[in-house]
């Protein structure tokens, strides 16, 4: 999915809302396949804004591990010749001063604070485009196991007062949400458990409040659905949907569209900084976010 060349963007905003456009018209084309594409986007690179998943998974569909320039080279890898960046938004930050009263009297001293001034362009390369030392390998990788995000992510639901009960009383469905109460089948496999628990947590934090009289009911499922996607993709665990699952996220509204893919991005990254600490995966690594952008902090919106 390439973006369209025929006009040209002036800024971040307009660049995404092309993406988004392209998205779109890929749809209504008849390939549902991009919505999981895009959310398996969402999943790799989850630490990034709405806005710049977007803009990676419209240049590169298939990326995996981005990086700036720097960031590879301190890895023992350079970019291939001839290869094209990737270009997304990162945070301007810069120093504004303050004025606060002095101690001594009325007089008053100005002390600078760090403030967001804008957003600049920025490339990374996927790992795709790169050439040198292999990756280190990622021992925190899941590859179908749980480890401890399923004990994490009760802790989690706990956390949030809501309560949390195993009954079998509850079938066929596999878990209900409450408003406040959680219930799921006892003796899932623990993969299971855990995109269950994701499923209905999902609609807990987004469907039991105002957001419940503004979508239908088909749209609040698959909203949930895909927030469960994202999170165990992330994790690696494969759910095993397919692609035309999650189409029911568009019909024809683009707008509705973009609203509930951010509602996802937002939400599955709430979900999984509480159960996977940001050093645990290659596309958390704190220095990862860009060279170009060293020092700036990550998840601010262009």
């Amino acid at each position: 999915m390439l973006l369209s060349s025929k006009s040209k963007p002036k800024n971040s905003q307009e660049l995404i809302q092309l993406s988004l456009d392209t998205l779109v018209k890929t749809l209504e084309s008849g390939h549902s396949e991009i919505l999981s594409s895009y959310l398996k986007a969402m999943a790799k690179f989850h630490y990034y804004s709405f806005g710049n998943i977007l803009l990676i998974a419209t240049q590169r569909p298939n990326a995996s591990h981005v990086a700036g320039l720097r960031t590879w080279n301190e890895l023992g890898r350079r970019v291939k010749r001839g290869e094209k960046g990737i270009m997304i938004f990162a945070p301007l930050i810069g120093w504004k001063r303050t004025e606060s009263n002095s101690s001594a009297g009325d007089a008053s001293t100005t002390e600078p604070e760090k403030a967001l001034l804008g957003f600049r362009a920025v490339y990374v390369f996927d790992v795709e485009q790169t050439e040198g030392l292999p990756l280190p390998e990622l021992s925190s990788t899941v590859k179908g196991d749980v480890g401890d995000k399923l004990e994490k992510l009760t802790a989690f639901i706990e956390e949030q007062g809501i309560k949390l009960e195993y009954s079998d009383k509850i079938l066929p469905a596999r878990g209900l949400s409450y408003g406040g109460l959680i219930r799921i089948l006892p003796d899932m496999q623990p993969g299971e458990s855990l995109s269950t628990l994701v499923h209905e947590l999902a609609h807990e934090m987004l469907h039991k409040a105002e957001r419940r009289t503004l979508t239908t009911k088909i749209v609040r499922e698959t909203e949930a659905e895909a927030i469960a996607f994202v999170v165990c993709h992330a994790i690696g665990l494969d759910t095993g949907s397919g692609s035309s699952d999650y189409i029911q996220l568009y019909h024809g509204d683009a707008k509705l569209l973009a609203e509930s893919l951010e509602v996802v991005q937002r939400t599955a990254s709430t979900i999984l900084e509480a159960i996977s600490p940001k050093d645990e995966t290659f596309g958390q690594r704190p220095n990862l976010f860009i060279a170009a952008s060293a020092g700036h902090p990550q998840g601010v919106r262009p």
